[in-house]
């Protein structure tokens, strides 16, 4: 039986212990963990919700769609790369260091972006299409257009050959994650002898195998050095 005082102030009763302030970062820090566990097509609102321990329609009031959910996770992702002082591509880079060539520039800068889509699963589809919710890329974005119109390059010319390269980018690590979701995991039906085996009548794609599914690394230097070098050999940029 509760005694007088516990009934005259009901209100001064210890309670539970508080759940943490829901916000925006705080929801898209435990989407992004999630993410890892069971890739974009599983990341619900209501699975994170559990995971916050809320109510679903809790969500809304930060996200009115998923797509909101994923451009607050990809503004969150460019907020950890800058924070450990990463450079990635078109909006995404902190400029060149001394003596650093455009070239080197582009290659180095889309290297960190592969980096860190990787650690990700399903983190090139997060990035694809997605809309920075904040405006910190702007610093770094004129920076490094700067950087490349100081090299020779019109305007028009630096916006293209930057997009250009981080949408191979994008593609590249989209089709790897196809395949390896994460680093060390892959999905099966990938196996590159049985593929030939299949394939025995057709001896170059049988062959091909090994390059398409496996090699990913050399795959990716190769691919952005021949998409380098057509941009200095169009516009002519040495």
């Amino acid at each position: 039986m509760s005694s007088v005082a516990e009934r005259k102030n009901p209100k001064e009763q210890p309670s539970g212990p508080k759940k943490a302030k829901l916000d925006k970062a705080h929801v898209a820090d435990t989407a992004l963990d999630l993410l890892n566990d069971v890739g974009l097509e599983g990341l619900t609102l209501r699975a994170i919700a559990k995971e916050l321990n809320v109510q679903a329609p809790a969500l809304y009031w930060h996200f009115k769609n998923k797509q909101a959910l994923l451009d607050e996770m990809a503004t969150v992702m460019f907020r950890r790369m800058t924070e450990t002082d990463s450079g990635i591509g078109v909006e995404m880079t902190g400029g060149a260091t001394t003596g650093e060539t455009w070239q080197e520039w582009l290659i180095q800068g889309n290297r960190r972006l592969r980096a860190t889509l990787l650690r990700y699963r399903d983190g090139a589809k997060v990035f694809s299409g997605s809309r920075f919710t904040g405006t910190e890329h702007g610093a770094e974005m004129e920076a490094n257009l700067r950087l490349l119109i100081d090299a020779g390059f019109t305007a028009d010319q630096a916006a293209w050959a930057s997009t250009t390269t981080y949408m191979y980018t994008l593609g590249f690590v989209t089709e790897e994650q196809g395949v390896r979701p994460l680093p060390g995991e892959e999905r099966p039906g990938y196996d590159v002898e049985k593929r030939a085996e299949l394939l025995a009548d057709y001896p170059l794609a049988a062959a091909a195998g090994g390059q398409l599914f496996a090699a990913y690394d050399e795959r990716f230097e190769e691919g952005l050095r021949l998409i380098v070098a057509g941009v200095e050999a169009r516009y002519g940029v040495r």
